[in-house]
């Protein structure tokens, strides 16, 4: 005869395999962006080191700009609020609103300006590593 406490660790088990294979607990979730590659078509690529994540919140006056600059690490940015219009040069210019996702060029220069009538608000998470830099200033 199986004693108590072995039963009981043998129903536990067969409750914890089973909700292993169970799915996994429901609640909303949105999908801002899976992306392999920049808004110009360029394939991410992470520098080399010790990993290291930034996280901002940039914000621009309505009329206000960036420099122009590049980015040393993939950045994923989010239009919390407003409008921003990024000239890419060559390859185009592109308008970001409010609950647009996407990957930053990294290696072409670009600027970008506020062209709404709020300030726009952007999360920049940078993917970087200790020493990479996250934005490079060009002329």
């Amino acid at each position: 005869m199986t004693s108590f406490p072995v039963t009981a660790l043998a129903l536990f088990l067969s409750v914890v395999v089973a909700c292993a294979d169970a799915a996994p607990p429901s609640y909303p979730a949105v999908q801002l962006l899976s992306a392999d590659k920049t808004v110009v078509g360029e394939t991410i690529r992470y520098p080399s080191g010790d990993a290291r994540v930034t996280a901002s919140i940039v914000t621009l006056a309505p009329g206000g700009r960036t420099i122009a600059h590049r980015h040393g690490v993939p950045m994923f940015a989010y239009i919390l609020d407003g409008e921003l219009t990024v000239d890419y040069g060559d390859k185009g210019k592109r308008v970001y609103r409010a609950g647009d996702a996407l990957m930053e060029a990294m290696a072409v220069t670009h600027a970008g300006v506020n062209t709404g009538t709020v300030p726009v608000r952007i999360l920049a998470v940078y993917m970087g590593a200790a020493g990479a830099s996250d934005v490079i200033a060009d002329r």
